[in-house]
This record gives structure tokens, C-alpha cells and sequence, in this order.
């Protein structure tokens, strides 16, 4: 037994130096971000945050998980691990999660990697194939590299090739008559802005508007994305000459114009089904979002809005250096913009996670309580709760925002009863601003969640729960042990999503405080920010008023793309219900 300790000895001063190199770079990485971001006026705090996050998990989890909470005994070949408590044990699980980040980002960084080599590789794939193709093909398939679907009508196939051909005729006609004009001004956004002329007949001043950046900039997205349609377009005009060939060279007959149309509603069905929503999310996702990434990269505001003021430019990273600089550029007692950022982000991040449990457990409770046996007039009870759905949030809102005024209901209900001698500052103060939208966000999520739990609740075999009584557990070890695990795999998905969407969650903020209390500090910063802003409603204050600052609007935008998308893939790839999809089953 003394060998054992002495080994476990031994072990416990290599993992504490082990601890004390991974502290001591900790403090070398502090003092390398500090010389790198005071370039930047970032202060050398924020360096050593981040120094700590990473850091400081590590260097702490080595002591715990090596030294104390993990000791392995040591006996010939037999190893023999103590048991850790209840708290250990989840101490333990946290700092495992923490040290297996930097493994997650190198996994990230690996898929990233391999996509764009798989994409490399498969443009290299299709370029040798077009050349091969042109190479080894005969002369139909080459007139095809030049006239689209000439191959498929020299062959027969009239209905494919005419398609092909008026493709083709559509686009270089675009090209010749809009589409070069559009490309050509991508690059400026527009030369000549409106201009004031004197005209003696009417004695004024006449404007006269030319170029418009907005045009110029939309119609560039459409005609590149055009560019790319046809350049696939063509492709697979290469491909079926292609396949066309060797189906000739087996001796089979090739399809006709009526088996083409046949095979739209029999074998190829899916695809006709699929067109219309595709070209849907092209239209009105996919382009909107690359047109707001590039209006992130211009000067784009109320004062340039590009046709009837001035005319807006590209300005490169200048809006994100402006965004995450920490530099102050109000006077005294005013923050910078990243300051601001970053404090409506943990904010944001802050009511997302209490907007999301709350509700979640507490509606679960509800649903609980409503499903016990004994409980009368359950209809009556999801009846009552329903009904806060039903009423429109923008009525609901308001009316909730009123009666929680310094004049209003609760206030003085309150002080009519004597409990309190002035109207508490619901919406005045920041600490209580913050709790009040919580709670009455929970109002307004409990009813959905209870209607959600209460179809899981009733799907839960109940041989489960007398089983667990005949064992002898109680109604807490159930709930723990059957109850929650069984809605937390089947609802795990629900939750990240409802995560996200509380991230953006305009409406409940926006009617019941607009934002309010007014921060101070952040008076600088465009907007009006205050201190139950989220990111998203901050992002409308941006957009609207005189100054209409867009870009600003846009930069925010796509560090909340950033963020969210982070936050989700992190979060679905930890999913029991992803991982273990089969043990459910």
C-alpha cells in the first residue's frame, strides 16, 4: 500500500507541473495579446480575460482532474479508480467539457479544411472532365462548348436542346443590353451622383439624378449570381453531350422530348417539386443575405443613400474597425463601440438563456401538474393558459408595458395597499428593467412549452414511473431520472432553436421597453442604446431615424450571424438526441 501512494505521489507532482507550465502560458499569452491589441487601444484586461478563459479552465482542470479528483491506484497490472461524489463528478464533467474545446476548434478547423480542398479538388475534377470531353468528342459536342444544345438537336433531342439554346440567348442578350453595365459600375457603386442645374425658363434650380448605388449594387449581386447559373447551365449542357454520346455508343435510343416531360411527374418528380421552393430561397434568402454582407463593406446611410443625396463606396473593413475598436470617440464618461457591442451581446446572451430554461422548466412544470392524476378541469386550466397565445403580443405587450409604468396598475396597487411609499422603477432602472422582462416573458412562454410538454408527458410509459416506485424512488428521483432525461432527449433540438430565436427575440423588448433605460455610456455609439437592448433591437435603432446608418446595421448583423451560428453548431453536435439517436430507439 505504501508503493501505491508513493506511485499516486509521484503522479500528483508531475500533473501539478504539468498545471503550473499550463498557468505559466497562460501568462506568456497574456502578455503577447497585451502587446498585440494596446496597437488597437484594446486594454490590457481584456487581454488577460481571454487569457483566463482559456487558460485558467486548463490550468484548473488539470489539478482537479489529475491530482484530486481522479486518483488511480496502482497495484501490478490491476488499476483501481476511486469513486467521485456528486459534485466532483460534475466539476469533473465541466472541466472535461472545457479542455475538449480546443479539440472542437481543431475538428473545425479540419472540416474546414477538407471542404474547401474536397472543392478544390472537385473544380479541378470538372475541369479535366471538360477538357477530356472536348478532347475525346466528336464534333457535336464540340459545337456545344460554343452553341448550347446544338449536340442534343444534331441528336434528336429537340425539346432539350431548344431549352439550352434560349438559355443561352437570354443571358448573352441580358449581358449585351444590362448585365455588363451593372458589372462595369460594381466596382465604383456609380460616378456621377444627382446634380443641380439653373433652369432661366422656370428661374430655379433643377436636380437631375444619374447614377443609383443601389441599383447598381443589387442588379451586380443578380447579375453575378446569373453568371453562375449559366456557367452551371453550360456545364451540364457539356455533361449531357456526354452521356449522350455513350448511350449512342451501346447501341440504346435516347429520350425523347415526351419522356423528358413524362419523367418531370414519374422518376425526376422531385426535382419539379423542388424547383419552385429552390429558386424561392435563392431569391429571397440567399440574395438578400450576400446584398446585406457587401452593404457591410460601404458607406451606406441616410446621408449616402446612394441616388437621391449622394452616391455610396466601397470602404472596405473600415465599419468593422469601427464597430470592434475600443477607442472612445465621445467625451468623458462615454464607452467605446465595442464596449457597447460587447455588453448588449452578454446581455443578449444573458436573456436567451433565461428567456429559454425558464419557460422550459417551468412550463414543464405546469404541464406536470395539469397531467396528475386527481387535478379536475384540466380542459379549464390549458383553456385559461392558452389564451395569453391567442391574444395578439402586440395588444398584450403594450398593455403589460402600462401597467408596469411608474404610473400605472402595479404601482399604484402597491402603494393604495401601503406596501410601498413610491413607485418602484420597473422600467427606470436597469437591474429592474432586465428582471421585469424576464418575468414577463416567462407569462407569455409558459402556455407554449405546456402544450409541447404535455403531448411528450402522455407518451411516457407509465410501467416506468411504478416500477421506480415499487423500487423505492421518490417524486424528485423520478422526475430526475425518467421524467427529464426523456423530454430533454426528445425536446433537444426545440431548445437550441428556441435559443436562437430568443437571441432575436424583437418583439417582447422592443413593446414592452423599446430598449429603455437610455445607457448613458453608450451615447456615442449609433442608436440610442439602452440597457434591454438586444442585438437585434439595437440593429432597428440603427436602421432607423436621420442618420439610417445601414452599414453599422449590417456589420452588427453579421457578427449575430457569427455568433448564433457558433453558439448552434457547437450546441447540435453535443445533442444526446444527434449523438445518440439510436439509444431513444
Amino acid at each position: 500500500m505504501s508503493e501505491n501512494k508513493q506511485a499516486a505521489a509521484q503522479q500528483g507532482l508531475k500533473r501539478m507541473l504539468v498545471t503550473l507550465g499550463v498557468a505559466a502560458l497562460g501568462c506568456l499569452v497574456w502578455l503577447i495579446l497585451g502587446s498585440i491589441f494596446s496597437g488597437i487601444g484594446v486594454p490590457m484586461w481584456v487581454s488577460g480575460v481571454i487569457a483566463l478563459l482559456i487558460f485558467g479552465p486548463a490550468a484548473a482542470g488539470c489539478f482537479l482532474l489529475w491530482n484530486e479528483m481522479y486518483p488511480i491506484y496502482q497495484s501490478g497490472d490491476e488499476k483501481r479508480v476511486m469513486p467521485l461524489s456528486r459534485w466532483k463528478k460534475t466539476i469533473y464533467k465541466l472541466t472535461k467539457g472545457v479542455l475538449s474545446v480546443p479539440a472542437m476548434l481543431k475538428n473545425l478547423g479540419l472540416t474546414v479544411w477538407n471542404a474547401v480542398k474536397g472543392a478544390v479538388c472537385a473544380v479541378g475534377r470538372e475541369c479535366k472532365d471538360i477538357v477530356t470531353t472536348f478532347v475525346h468528342g466528336d464534333w457535336k459536342t464540340k459545337c456545344s462548348y460554343v452553341v448550347m444544345g446544338f449536340g442534343n438537336l444534331a441528336r434528336g433531342q429537340i425539346l432539350r436542346g431548344l431549352l439550352f439554346l434560349l438559355f443561352e440567348v437570354v443571358f448573352i442578350g441580358y449581358m449585351i443590353l444590362a448585365g455588363g453595365y451593372w458589372l462595369s459600375m460594381l466596382p465604383s457603386l456609380g460616378k456621377v451622383g444627382p446634380t443641380e442645374a439653373y433652369d432661366e425658363i422656370f428661374d430655379t434650380y433643377v436636380t437631375t439624378y444619374n447614377d443609383n448605388s443601389f441599383k447598381i449594387l443589387l442588379y451586380g449581386v443578380l447579375t453575378i449570381f446569373f453568371i453562375i447559373a449559366f456557367i452551371y447551365t453550360w456545364r451540364v449542357n457539356i455533361r449531357q453531350n456526354q452521356i449522350a454520346e455513350k448511350i449512342l455508343k451501346s447501341g440504346k435510343k435516347l429520350r425523347s422530348g415526351k419522356d423528358d416531360l413524362r419523367s418531370l411527374v414519374d422518376d425526376q418528380f422531385h426535382k419539379t417539386l423542388l424547383a419552385l421552393p429552390l429558386t424561392g430561397i435563392l431569391v429571397f434568402t440567399v440574395l438578400p443575405i450576400v446584398f446585406m454582407i457587401l452593404v457591410a463593406f460601404t458607406n451606406y446611410d441616410g446621408t449616402h443613400d446612394g441616388y437621391y443625396n449622394n452616391l455610396f463606396t466601397w470602404v472596405g473593413l473600415d465599419n468593422f474597425n469601427t464597430m470592434l475598436s475600443w477607442k472612445v470617440t465621445g467625451g468623458a464618461g462615454t464607452q467605446s463601440y465595442a464596449a457597447t457591442f460587447g455588453e448588449v451581446l452578454s446581455w443578449t446572451l444573458i436573456w436567451a438563456f433565461f428567456a429559454t430554461f425558464t419557460n422550459y422548466f417551468l412550463g414543464m412544470f405546469v404541464a406536470m401538474a395539469i397531467n396528475k392524476k386527481g387535478i379536475r378541469l384540466k380542459k379549464l386550466w390549458r383553456t385559461v393558459l392558452v389564451l395569453t397565445i391567442a391574444i395578439p403580443q402586440f395588444i398584450s405587450l403594450l398593455y403589460v408595458s402600462k401597467m408596469f409604468a411608474k404610473n400605472g396598475l402595479i404601482n399604484l396597487a402597491l402603494m393604495n395597499l401601503g406596501w410601498i411609499d413610491k413607485a418602484l422603477p420597473f422600467w427606470e432602472d436597469p437591474t429592474w428593467a432586465r428582471i421585469t422582462v424576464i418575468i414577463v416573458n416567462i407569462w407569455i412562454g409558459i402556455p407554449y412549452l405546456m402544450l409541447i410538454a404535455t403531448g411528450i408527458l402522455m407518451n411516457i410509459p407509465a410501467d416506468l414511473y411504478e416500477s421506480a416506485k415499487i423500487d423505492g424512488a421518490n417524486g424528485w428521483q423520478q422526475y430526475t431520472k425518467i421524467t427529464l432525461p426523456y423530454m430533454l432527449f426528445i425536446t433537444g433540438p426545440y431548445l437550441l432553436t428556441s435559443f436562437t430565436g430568443n437571441m432575436n427575440n424583437f418583439n417582447v423588448i422592443y413593446l414592452l421597453t423599446g430598449g429603455a433605460p437610455t445607457n448613458a455610456a453608450a451615447s456615442s455609439a449609433a442608436g440610442s442604446v439602452g440597457y434591454t437592448d438586444l442585438l437585434v433591437t439595437w440593429l432597428f435603432k440603427i436602421t432607423t431615424g436621420a442618420e439610417s446608418q445601414y452599414y453599422l446595421a449590417s456589420v452588427v448583423g453579421i457578427l449575430v450571424f457569427v455568433v448564433v451560428a457558433l453558439i448552434s453548431l457547437i450546441v447540435y453536435n453535443v445533442l444526446p438526441s444527434i449523438k445518440n439517436e439510436e439509444d431513444f430507439q
